[in-house]
């Protein structure tokens, strides 16, 4: 019984994603024909084509990429630093910064749009990638120093007592020693903060000002045109394409996924 309930709400889940891939296929009368065709009748690559040939597709593309990049690598470098920072040293306020960090958590990424908004707007950085990546780091960061402190506690502080008896430096223990160790928790993070940066439609529609500037979600509203309608082939292929590579690195990692949430969850 409990395996019939599971698989019928994995066929509930898995549904949009197929009808997606079956209209990516489809030429466009099938598209539109009021009777639902479940499997295209003359497949076609057309909506594809279509897609990568929508204006500013690669300059799209490469904002994605561009922001996508420094967005894990900032939330990498500053996660590991502050999770070490809280896991190995004792000071004053390390509870309250937990506790701050937990709350930050709990709220919705469209919870800080707005304060978010009215300090670049302040700063006149409205337009710019800095904004955009300013944005994405703050709202992956709690997550990422939550999951890596996790893996930092798990490590025995006789690795680098050992470490430091052998005459190491502080960074030297934390690039030599503890990075290998805490690596599946990297990957975690990473993946995660890639996916965040990905995906978002809100934070860029509402920041970019320029159509040269958008990110692929953005890229993907521009197949609605007021005069002749929603290319939904050419919506479908380009949901199709931008899917992907979530697609791909999940399947590669998600091991090291499941692993670096657990472990945030449970450890310290």
């Amino acid at each position: 019984m409990k395996n019939a309930i599971a698989a019928v709400f994995c066929l509930v889940w898995i549904f949009p994603v197929y009808w997606m891939v079956n209209t990516a296929f489809k030429p466009r009368p099938e598209v539109m024909t009021p009777e639902p065709h479940f499997w295209p009748h003359h497949p076609t690559l057309d909506n594809f084509t279509a897609a990568v040939t929508q204006p500013q597709f690669l300059t799209n593309l490469g904002n994605s990429v561009l922001v996508v990049a420094v967005t894990v690598v900032a939330s990498i470098v500053l996660g590991i630093l502050a999770a070490a920072a809280l896991s190995r040293f004792r000071f004053p306020g390390r509870r309250t910064i937990m506790v701050v960090i937990l709350a930050v958590q709990m709220l919705p990424a469209t919870a800080m749009l707005i304060p978010l908004f009215t300090m670049f707007n302040r700063l006149d950085l409205l337009g710019t990638y800095t904004a955009l990546i300013l944005a994405y780091v703050a709202t992956v960061l709690p997550f990422s120093i939550w999951v890596m402190r996790g893996f930092f506690v798990a490590v025995p502080a006789e690795v680098e007592e050992a470490a430091q008896i052998d005459g190491a430096t502080t960074w030297r223990i934390l690039v030599s020693v503890l990075f290998p160790l805490v690596a599946p928790g990297v990957i975690a993070t990473g993946i995660f903060a890639f996916i965040a940066a990905w995906n978002d439609y809100l934070i860029a529609y509402t920041f970019m000002q320029d159509e040269s500037a958008y990110t692929l979600p953005v890229w993907l509203a521009s197949f609605t045109n007021p005069h002749t309608g929603t290319d939904f082939g050419a919506q479908m292929a380009a949901s199709v394409i931008f899917a992907a590579p979530v697609v791909v690195f999940f399947l590669i990692i998600q091991r090291n996924l499941v692993a670096g949430m657990s472990a945030g969850a449970v450890k310290g």
